[in-house]
């Protein structure tokens, strides 16, 4: 294992827990009853919520990049 391997290994376990300190805004009723679900909700994240989201896309950016970096350099 190269040090690429190690960086997507990383950046997958962050990737983990960032997706999972994100809040649902949908609600079970929404999904099942029908009943006023707009697909696009208007609403913009503050704080902690901004954060984390700009962490999601970052490490899921960095995740990618680390994984071709890494598979390049096995077919050298």
């Amino acid at each position: 294992m190269n040090v690429f391997d190690w960086l997507s290994t990383i950046c997958a376990l962050l990737l983990v827990v960032s997706v999972l300190f994100q809040n649902s805004d949908d609600d079970i009723q929404d999904a099942f009853g029908g009943s006023k679900s707009e697909l696009f909700k208007n609403k913009k994240s503050r704080g902690f919520e901004l954060y984390v989201k700009v962490a999601s896309a970052l490490f899921g950016s960095l995740f990618v990049v680390f994984c071709v970096i890494a598979n390049l350099l096995r077919t050298l």
